[in-house]
């Protein structure tokens, strides 16, 4: 089969790879439909991820059909798929808590290890989700989405509350949305104006807020002094996160929904007077992959409005290279497979 590998930071290739074997038990074969391309596999390319072992096929952002079932496996063949990437172990402590999305053991296609830009995969069938209702390109943007929805989710913010997201990147895009689907009164907060323009013009975000000197003025306005009832920071950015803790009401909760290497600080008095709540959201589990497939399928998420750039197996090395760096209007890339 034919695959995208990126041989060394700043190096990809096609390359013919072995198909995979037939599948174990408990295991199906699939023909990848379409592959999301995410803000982790530019960092792969760039060299930029702190935990990875090149040569390294990227992809985690799944659709598929279904090519063959092992054994105990009732799938028919051509049955199409969303791919959850996040391969659990089964018996650590929080998989056993019915947390498989923060396994101690996990591993993610297309990091840790190869993923789906290429023609053919081989995942358990616990990790497929039927499609139903979804193309399948629409489907391929159920993962990055469910993030978002997740750290809603983990928020256990109800109907009417004040929502701030901080970051209008993919997933801050997916946070938002989830928030607003949820009943939550949604601002954004961005250090590009064109971001939050796009955010404004393709998805209905009208309260957007462009990072600056003025930003804590601005966003005491929004609340009337008071904060926001939840606050996520999908940033990937340690200041911003820290600075995100005196956004949040009193009473409210702070979401981290991004991931950083380093050490986040803040004031103990500030945190502890507000008696706010400290969330930290990883990846997504079946209920939240569900929840965002159901929506799609309902018109509540405008899937056409946040696929931006397409691009096919072939064209991938070079057009992935180029959008590393070309980030205007760019909120979601897809590679179409099969």
């Amino acid at each position: 089969m034919k695959a995208v590998v990126c041989r060394e930071p700043g190096v990809l290739e096609i390359a013919e790879r072995p198909s995979p074997a037939a599948p174990a038990p408990g295991w199906v074969r699939l023909a990848v439909s379409h592959v999301g391309i995410c803000g982790t596999d530019y960092h792969i390319f760039e060299g930029k991820h702190p935990f990875l072992e090149y040569p390294r096929v990227m992809g985690h952002e799944v659709s598929a059909t279904v090519l063959e079932a092992g054994d105990g496996v009732a799938m028919a063949v051509g049955t199409p798929v969303i791919v959850n990437p996040y391969l659990s172990c089964g018996q650590c402590v929080a998989c056993i808590k019915g947390k498989p999305n923060c396994c101690t053991n996990i591993k993610v296609l297309g990091v840790h290890t190869d993923g789906a830009f290429c023609q053919e995969i081989s995942v358990p069938a616990g990790n497929l989700y039927a499609a139903e209702g979804l193309s399948l390109e629409a489907a391929a943007t159920v993962e990055f989405l469910a993030i978002g929805a997740h750290a809603v989710r983990r928020s256990m913010t109800g109907a009417g509350a004040k929502a701030l997201v901080i970051g209008a990147g993919p997933i801050g895009l997916g946070a938002a949305i989830f928030s607003r689907i949820a009943g939550h009164d949604v601002t954004l907060l961005d250090t590009s104006a064109e971001r939050l323009q796009m955010a404004s013009d393709r998805f209905g975000f009208t309260s957007g807020i462009v990072a600056n000197e003025q930003t804590a003025d601005a966003l005491r306005e929004k609340t009337d002094g008071d904060g926001f009832d939840v606050v996520f920071d999908a940033t990937g950015y340690g200041p911003s996160m820290e600075k995100a803790f005196s956004f949040v009401a009193h009473g409210g909760a702070l979401v981290l929904v991004s991931v950083v290497k380093d050490d986040i600080r803040f004031s103990d008095p500030e945190f502890h007077k507000r008696e706010m709540t400290l969330i930290g959201s990883r990846n997504a589990t079946r209920a939240d992959f569900e929840h965002v497939a159901a929506s799609i399928a309902k018109g509540l998420v405008p899937v056409d409005k946040l696929i931006t750039h397409r691009t096919t197996l072939a064209d991938a090395p070079r057009d992935l290279a180029r959008w590393a760096h070309e980030k205007s209007g760019l909120i979601k890339a897809v590679i179409r497979v099969g």
